[in-house]
């Protein structure tokens, strides 16, 4: 068979290859994608064809394409939609000038707690000593180290409270 009939072999055939990949991969966009790699496969290989066989042929052709693509599908490493939705930055002007506003009203209410307190705080929440770590790094009681922290926090809370009411 001639490689200029291949336009002809694909007006009458490409209809029920596309049908036949569609069964299978149950995607349109893959049924199109391999309907064009089956007649590329078919321009290549067209005179080993013989014109009788030329229908059972293309199906085979489009068979072996769609086996290909699961193979090289399952290689892929393909991932989830929430892992491409966590690389999005979600982060807007408005929400980064939010965060910015926030973490500045913290850094105030931070430096206005007294110095033990400040500590206490730092220590803990930020650097994420244990109690007893923090304790000793403070020199103070447990106990001690356990009340400065309560108060520090209950100062940051008041703090946000009071600037989600204004």
């Amino acid at each position: 068979m001639e490689r200029n009939s291949l336009d002809a072999i694909y007006q009458q055939y490409m209809k029920d290859v596309y049908r036949y990949l569609l069964s299978l991969s149950r995607d349109h966009h893959i049924a199109e994608e391999l309907v064009q790699e089956t007649f590329y496969r078919a321009y290549l290989f067209l005179e080993q064809c013989r014109e009788e066989k030329i229908k059972p042929w293309l199906f085979k052709v489009a068979y072996n394409a769609f086996i290909d693509f699961k193979r090289r599908e399952k290689r892929s490493d393909a991932k989830e939609t929430d892992f491409f939705e966590q690389l999005a930055d979600g982060n807007t002007p408005e929400t980064e000038l939010m965060r910015q506003e926030y973490w500045d009203g913290m850094e105030r209410t931070i430096a206005g707690l007294p110095d033990n307190q400040k500590q206490a705080l730092l220590l803990y929440d930020f650097h994420q000593l244990s109690y007893k770590e923090a304790a000793d790094v403070m020199e103070i009681s447990l106990s001690h180290f356990k009340i400065l922290l309560f108060r520090a926090r209950q100062k940051l809370r008041q703090n946000r409270e009071r600037n989600d009411v204004d």
